[in-house]
């Protein structure tokens, strides 16, 4: 929705790293917001945009997996479906009809740490957002039948995106085998058995807790005044009760001492799969950024310049695909090395070759011009994900406020990551990649696990 405000932007980034290198780094527009609190608690957050007649909005709540307890797993996830159910004054899939109908589009996702609603519609529409956003909010229909149908959607939703899928349950034991605090141990799909388990009245609980305005942030970005756009949310959502804000959840994670490894069987999967992982500190810390920049240096997606694709795609033909990468959750984080390996090669021959590729971070660190091709890279990253849309700048700002508090990292990430230095990399890299702090997963095709096995494989 901006491009013409960033083509600069756009263009510069086809120069090469080392001519950014000689230049001071370029700087994104910075996004100007206003911030309030409604009386019942809801905050939010406004951007007017004029430069197409569009909006996006985005309510974010303060709500994933893991605020969820032992034997109530998949709640978070349920929701999101649940909240295209229907409400007091919208039917049942009406929601979808409405917004499709009028020329936008929308969604809902989960993580460990936040859920969210988004729409995109014409500037005229924005009542009907601010109308179906608010209806759900207050009065979502909670009852049997939209249970039972939503929880045999989630249960199809894992057997398509998971149980049927290469290494979908590699995938899900990352988190298990690396956290022993239950908030970050379990899956954001959850347990189907819980699920199976759960009555209309546990749901109803969830809801009222978690679904409160005093728990969400609503963003709004787009063709919009800003004073008549505060007073259309005030409309719609100013008389919804709040509710006892939620107990905040312990994420410390204790000490790890030995590395933990598992080797798994998989029947879907024709290629092994080494993962390793490592405990790394929470988002939007100067030591999470340091590891942004590690992950993009080694490994980033769709990069045949970082240095897992070469050493181990291209020189030594031990992979087909590598990847690396940090994320930034609420609490203790992961890096990630991922390789599918070519035919042929042995797991453990790949597993090594990626912990030379750690040690040798820590030994050398990384050069002056591989910092600055991730920052290209990641300037580029953030034109493309964050502020190319209205949608995506919403989406962005109540992500950054519901997980840090901080709507104004969308204006201060490039920053931040910017500011790492070559012997932040390195210390980094030392005090965190360790092997007491990392696990290791193994996923064989089930015609090679159980040869494997008997020959003590990994």
């Amino acid at each position: 929705m901006r491009n013409h405000r960033i083509s600069a932007l756009l263009l510069g980034l086809c120069f090469c790293a080392a001519q950014i290198a000689r230049a001071d780094q370029p700087q994104l527009p910075q996004v100007q917001f206003s911030d309030q609190k409604l009386a019942n608690g809801l905050r939010v957050i406004i951007v007017p945009d004029h430069t197409a007649p569009v909006f996006g909005i985005a309510v974010t709540y303060k709500v994933g997996s893991h605020f969820e307890r032992p034997g109530r797993t998949g709640f978070a996830h349920l929701f999101e479906h649940m909240m295209f159910e229907g409400s007091e004054n919208v039917g049942k899939g009406e929601h979808f009809i409405l917004v499709l109908n009028n020329g936008g589009n929308m969604n809902g996702q989960t993580t460990e740490d936040r859920t969210n609603y988004f729409e995109e519609l014409p500037k005229n529409q924005l009542d009907l957002a601010l109308y179906l956003e608010s209806d759900r909010m207050r009065a979502l229909a909670v009852n049997q039948a939209n249970l039972d149908n939503q929880r045999n959607a989630v249960q199809d939703e894992r057997r398509l995106g998971i149980d049927n899928q290469p290494y979908g349950h590699a995938q899900l034991e990352i988190g298990n085998l690396a956290y022993d605090n239950f908030a970050y141990k379990h899956s954001v799909i959850g347990d189907m058995r819980d699920l199976d388990a759960a009555s209309v009245d546990d749901v109803k609980n969830f809801f009222r807790i978690y679904y409160a305005p005093n728990n969400a942030v609503l963003t709004l970005v787009g063709d919009v005044d800003p004073a008549d756009a505060l007073a259309k949310v005030q409309k719609y959502f100013g008389n919804i009760p709040s509710q006892p804000q939620p107990a905040a959840v312990d994420l410390t994670e204790p000490p790890h001492y030995g590395e933990r490894r598992e080797t798994m069987s998989d029947s879907l999967a024709r290629l092994p799969l080494v993962v390793v992982a490592y405990h790394i500190p929470a988002g939007d810390t100067p030591d999470n950024f340091a590891m942004q920049v590690i992950g993009d240096v080694l490994g980033k997606q769709g990069n045949q310049s970082s240095r897992l694709y070469q050493h181990l795609v291209k020189d030594k033909q031990l992979a087909a695909q590598v990847f690396a990468g940090a994320d930034d959750r609420t609490g203790p984080s992961l890096l990630y090395l991922f390789a599918i390996l070519r035919p042929g090669v042995k797991p453990e021959d790949c597993e090594k070759a990626l912990i030379d590729e750690v040690t040798a971070l820590q030994k050398d660190g990384v050069t002056q011009a591989e910092l600055e091709k991730a920052r290209a890279q990641d300037l580029h990253d953030q034109i493309q994900s964050v502020r190319q849309t209205d949608l995506n700048e919403a989406y962005a700002l109540g992500e950054d406020t519901v997980l840090f508090n901080d709507p104004n990292l969308i204006n201060t990430w490039v920053e931040k990551y910017n500011a790492v230095t070559a012997d932040q990399v390195k210390a980094a890299a030392q005090k965190y990649l360790v092997a007491d702090e990392s696990v290791v997963i193994t996923d064989l095709p089930a015609k090679a696990s159980g040869q494997a096995a008997a020959q003590g494989g990994k």
